[in-house]
């Protein structure tokens, strides 16, 4: 029976352990950051007032502001997966960033042109428990939308609130009156102020396109 002759190993120097280390350390930095890439599209993000969102499709140029015209595409779902507004079926609705509940608008400053986020708005970004008595969903509900930003008008918001308010104006005048409340007013439907979905636009904000 031949003798099995034994090879040592040539111990590693202590500097090829050291990198033999880091490099381990830098492979998992960089599993998890494409891990991280991989799933950034369903990572949910809290803001300081509590306001979660997630980023579908990130646009481009710069945020909306106050000051701009919008035309976007909603989706509002209750807790239950209910949905009671939506404007997939109608041209995108024209508005402004500050005509809708805190929440919503926050999540609006937060896009693009182009942008498409899902967002969760808790019941104090809402309605603080007591929405209009024809809200289809109830008083301390959190509620989804997915909203995606179509146009950006900057700079325009002021002149469209004024062509709506005259619209308005002319359409209490052929229906003999109306006040604030009336379709269309600021106490009636209007997408996610709860009422009812919100009207198909018109032609798209005026004003320079990002």
């Amino acid at each position: 029976m031949s003798a099995v002759t034994a090879v040592p190993i040539r111990p590693l120097a202590r500097g090829s352990m050291f990198k033999l280390w880091l490099a381990l350390i830098l492979l998992c930095v960089a599993g998890g950051a494409l891990a991280w890439a991989g799933t950034s599209h369903v990572q949910r993000i809290r803001t300081a007032s509590g306001l979660q969102y997630q980023v579908i499709r990130e646009g481009e140029g710069a945020l909306v502001t106050s000051a701009d015209a919008l035309r976007i595409h909603l989706v509002g779902r209750r807790e239950n997966g209910e949905i009671f507004a939506s404007t997939l079926n109608d041209q995108p609705q024209e508005t402004t960033p500050d005509s809708f509940i805190p929440g919503f608008g926050e999540a609006l400053k937060l896009m693009r042109k182009g942008s498409r986020y899902r967002v969760w708005i808790p019941p104090h970004l809402g309605y603080q428990g007591t929405p209009p008595p024809t809200a289809p969903f109830g008083p301390n509900e959190t509620l989804t939308f997915d909203i995606q930003v179509v146009d950006v008008a900057p700079g325009a918001a002021q002149m469209l609130q004024m062509q709506q308010l005259q619209q308005m104006q002319q359409m209490q005048q052929m229906q003999g009156g109306g006040g604030p409340g009336g379709p269309g007013g600021p106490g009636g439907p209007g997408g996610p102020h709860g009422e009812a979905p919100p009207q198909p636009g018109g032609p798209p904000p005026s004003g320079n396109r990002r």
